[in-house]
Formats: structure tokens, C-alpha cells, sequence
């Protein structure tokens, strides 16, 4: 138990200094809004999305949690969002709660092309929960003394931040492909809370995004009614941030209502040290789609020198999409504009 918070605390510390990198979500296009601004509207209507991640549950929880609502607005071609955001390292230690606003504008370039363009703008609050942490003057050759600790860190009260962050993002897609980048960041906040610097600020953050969408009509003869969906979706995220890379590469198999996936998570080729090799996770999905309504699980497998003694990780996610015909018209699905990377 002292060896656990002791790590706790270590990371703790190493707010004020070290370069911090982002929580991250296998199931990224179930979390669009968090993976580029440009999806704010993508779902033509209103839509509300809920995710859920436990990452290392044997190790140290790394638990993050998020609420979007976005919504199109055929009239000026522009979706609107809002993010809640909220993750707890360390058992709820480190917090951090980030509350984002989104803006995208959606533009046709050809019969079936459409570009989208998307902003965000972020309020992010941090704090330090000192509570249950014990600390070397509640200690003596006899033990713990349980008496109160008189290190001035914790005697000043939990540590708190707050600053306004920016991103951006751009998509490019059409009924059987799309392409997307974002960038976040952009300002590079300052994170630091006991020591402001420049080893302190949030390194930018960027991913590249695309995939195909291919009917099992196109190589099985097994049809793609609309009514009930048959593909195979490869996909690839490439992300960076700071000095570090990584690469999602798999795919989705939708067999309506049933979806399923499977990925590797890893850069295997790409050393950062001649003993740390960049290989993460392989992540398996399993998910159900119906209607408005899809729910999706999924788990990472350790394949790091971590090891499958942290427990992996474990990612709900639950969405919605509200019908949003107006009325006196007919209730038509409209299938030209929609994004057509999968819902997982």
C-alpha cells in the first residue's frame, strides 16, 4: 500500500514539471467530438454520446468519463457540440475536468464530397487531492505515528489550475471514404502547478484519421440494404504528442445490428530507447447497433512491458441520435451527406 501511493505521489509531483500527454479512447470514433472538432454535427441530428474508459485497474486507475451532445443545423451547414469531460489518475488523485465547446461547417466540393471544418474551445480545471496520502514526517523507526503531516505542500491546500485551451480539425469523407486531421492545443497551456515552465506546457497534440467503408456487396454478394447494414470498415488513427507517436490500424465489421473490431495499438518498428519498445495493446470490440440506439465494449490487451498484470483497460460506450424531421415532411433518411465511418 505504501509502495502505491508512493507512486501516486510521484506522479503527483511530477505535474508541476513533466510534459503531460492526453487520455486516450479505443474506441475513438465512438467519442468523435474528442477525436476532431469537425465531427460536431456529423450525426445531422441532435445526438448524445457517453463514454466511459478504466485504464491499468490493477496497477493504478486511470479513469476517464465524457458526455457530448451535438446537433446539425441543416439551414447554415454548421453542427454545434458541447464536451464534458472529466479524468481521475491515481485513483482520483490528479483531476482534471474540461468542459469544450465546438463549432463545424460543412461544405460540398462534389456530387457526393463533402469537406468539414471544425474549431473548439476548452475551460480545463486540475487539482491535487491530497486526501489518504501519507508522507515521510508521519513516520519514525517505529512506523507510521498517524499523526498529521506538517509538509508545507499539503498544509497549503490542493493545488488547483485552470486555463483555456484551443483546437482545431478538418474531414474530407464521402459515402465509402473519409480522411480526417486535427490539431489541439494549439496554445500549448501551462499545466505546471508547482512550478511554471516550459517543460510544464501541454505539448500539441496531432492525429491523422481515415478509412474506407466497403459493402460485402462489393466482394461476397451478400448485399448492403440500407435497412440493415453489411461492411467491412479498415481504419488507421495516427497520433502525436510531444516526442511520442503511436498507431491504431484495424478494423470494423458491421453485420447489423451486431459490430465488431479489432485492433493493434503500437509503433513495433520505433524504439525510444534500445530497451523501450513501442508496442501497446491489441484491443478487440464487441458492440450492438440498432436504430438510434448503439452501445460498444472493448478491451486493450497489455502487450507492453507493463505487462497483462495492469489489467488492461475496459471502454463502454452508449449513443444516442434523435429523430429530426421537420414537420409535415416526410421521414426520409438522408444517406448523401452522412459520415460514413462506422459509429465504434
Amino acid at each position: 500500500m505504501l509502495k502505491s501511493y508512493t507512486l501516486i505521489l510521484l506522479g503527483c509531483l511530477a505535474i508541476g514539471t513533466a510534459r503531460a500527454q492526453d487520455p486516450q479512447f479505443s474506441q475513438f470514433y465512438a467519442a468523435p467530438l474528442y477525436l476532431n472538432p469537425a465531427f460536431a454535427g456529423s450525426a445531422l441530428a441532435p445526438r448524445i454520446t457517453v463514454n466511459y474508459r478504466n485504464q491499468w485497474p490493477s496497477v493504478t486507475n486511470y479513469v476517464t468519463s465524457m458526455v457530448s451532445i451535438d446537433h446539425f443545423f441543416e439551414r447554415y451547414n454548421s453542427g454545434v457540440g458541447l464536451t464534458l469531460q472529466n479524468d481521475d489518475q491515481g485513483q482520483g488523485r490528479i483531476r482534471s475536468t474540461d468542459i469544450g465547446l465546438h463549432y463545424a461547417y460543412q461544405f460540398r466540393v462534389a456530387e457526393q464530397t463533402f469537406v468539414r471544418l471544425g474549431v473548439q474551445g476548452s475551460y480545463v480545471n486540475r487539482t491535487i487531492n491530497w486526501f489518504g496520502l501519507t508522507f515521510g514526517d508521519q513516520y519514525n523507526n517505529g512506523g507510521f505515528t498517524g499523526n498529521p503531516t506538517t509538509d508545507p505542500v499539503v498544509t497549503n491546500g490542493s493545488p488547483k489550475l485552470s486555463y483555456v485551451d484551443f483546437s482545431t480539425g478538418g474531414l474530407v469523407y464521402s459515402d465509402w471514404y473519409w480522411v480526417g486531421v486535427s490539431a489541439h492545443h494549439l496554445s500549448q497551456p501551462n499545466q505546471g502547478v508547482f512550478v511554471i515552465s516550459d517543460d510544464s506546457r501541454l505539448p500539441l497534440k496531432g492525429s491523422l484519421h481515415a478509412g474506407l467503408r466497403i459493402p460485402f456487396a462489393g466482394f461476397t454478394g451478400l448485399g448492403d440494404e440500407w435497412e440493415r447494414e453489411k461492411t467491412i470498415s479498415p481504419a488507421v488513427n495516427y497520433r502525436f504528442q510531444g516526442k511520442y507517436d503511436q498507431l491504431d490500424v484495424g478494423c470494423y465489421l458491421t453485420y447489423s445490428p451486431a459490430v465488431f473490431g479489432l485492433w493493434y495499438r503500437g509503433l513495433p518498428l520505433k524504439r525510444y530507447a534500445p530497451t523501450i519498445t513501442n508496442r501497446e495493446s491489441l484491443v478487440v470490440l464487441a458492440g450492438f447497433r440498432q436504430d438510434n440506439f448503439s452501445i460498444g465494449y472493448s478491451y486493450d490487451a497489455t502487450i507492453s512491458s507493463l505487462g497483462p498484470g495492469s489489467g488492461g483497460a475496459h471502454e463502454i460506450s452508449i449513443s444516442y441520435t434523435f429523430d429530426n424531421f421537420p414537420p409535415g415532411k416526410p421521414k426520409t433518411k438522408r444517406r448523401d451527406k452522412q459520415l460514413s465511418c462506422p459509429k465504434f
